[in-house]
């Protein structure tokens, strides 16, 4: 039978790009993209699953053009957690999903892809076939595309079907569902969220405004 899950790196980094936009901890939202320094931190600390990682250095267009990319992956979670809601962090101002398709797969196509075979030397050893980018492409063109067709393989694959939004007080994560039951990302979240349902229905009993979280 075939394995219709995305590879552990695709999946990884479709992930954590949509988690550069976070809860900063005071009622509000944080974006650790808003800075080329942001960007390169981000990249240099995945080097292992990106191209040109440890050397990678981003400007402002670069910054751009993953900020973008970014939106459009963002958009198409929030049509997977369908008939879910999307991530509160931009429920009011997500793209069109024709847009957003059109975006990601115009990133994906910056840079060819190439077959290349690999065969260990041990006499028991199974040729390989990887996907690589032809690395003469400019350094952004290789991330942005390397980015974008992580998150193709993630959306496509059968593990899109676990993605859930976080709505815990505070929490603007996507995440993968792990077990039937699992209705946050982290225990603290489903802290967060149990402690607002008591006081919800400790103040729907006694008349008083709802408690802020």
């Amino acid at each position: 039978m075939p394995d219709n899950g995305a590879a552990p790196d695709s999946t990884r980094l479709a992930l954590d790009l949509t988690l550069t936009v976070r809860h900063d901890g005071h009622g509000g939202v944080a974006d650790d993209l808003t800075t080329p320094d942001g960007l390169t931190a981000w990249v240099r600390e995945r080097a292992d699953a990106l191209p040109a990682g440890t050397g990678f250095r981003a400007d402002e267009p670069a910054l751009e053009r993953v900020r973008d990319l970014r939106a459009a992956v963002r958009a198409l979670f929030a049509r997977a957690v369908r008939p879910g809601e999307p991530s509160p962090a931009d429920a009011r101002r997500l793209l069109p999903v024709p847009e957003a398709l059109a975006r990601l797969n115009a990133a994906a196509a910056l840079c060819p892809v190439v077959p290349v075979l690999t065969w260990d030397t041990a006499d028991d050893a199974t040729p390989l076939v990887q996907e690589r980018a032809a690395q003469d492409a400019p350094p952004a063109d290789l991330l942005v595309a390397a980015l974008a067709r992580a998150a193709t393989a993630f959306l496509a694959s059968e593990d899109r079907t676990r993605l859930r939004a976080c709505h815990a007080p505070r929490c603007v994560r996507y995440f993968l569902k792990e077990h039937p039951r699992q209705e946050w990302c982290k225990p603290s979240c489903g802290n967060r969220a149990r402690v607002a349902r008591h006081h919800e229905r400790h103040n729907s009993r006694t008349g008083r405004a709802p408690h802020s979280e």
